[in-house]
């Protein structure tokens, strides 16, 4: 039987805990379309949409930790469960860009 993990298997953290987590080697994987990637997105983050994120598992390293991120936690709550079933170490930024943006954080545009 198919099985979702409950919410509070993935933990959720603040921008502050985010950028600490990714200043000390975590990568942060931004899950939204491009469009709104292209508007903005945390410098340093690796770009792979929710919907591509199963066929592109392995371009990621499972030694690392993830921060995951969408716009608002939602998308990246998806895609933390995702990955958390396949093993990896991960972390979802509690209210997305739209938290990180009204903490002050750095937003970059590629």
């Amino acid at each position: 039987m198919f099985h979702l993990f409950d919410r509070s298997d993935i933990p959720g953290i603040q921008p502050e805990q985010a950028r600490e987590k990714q200043q000390a080697g975590a990568i942060v994987l931004d899950v939204r379309e491009p469009s709104e990637w292209q508007e903005g997105h945390i410098p340093g983050a690796v770009h792979m949409p929710l919907g591509t994120l199963p066929q592109q598992l392995s371009q990621l390293d499972p030694s690392k930790e993830l921060v995951v991120v969408c716009r608002s936690g939602n998308r990246s709550m998806a895609a933390s469960q995702i990955l958390h079933r396949a093993g990896y170490k991960v972390h979802n930024l509690s209210g997305g860009m739209m938290h990180w943006s009204r903490s002050g954080y750095p937003i970059t545009k590629s």
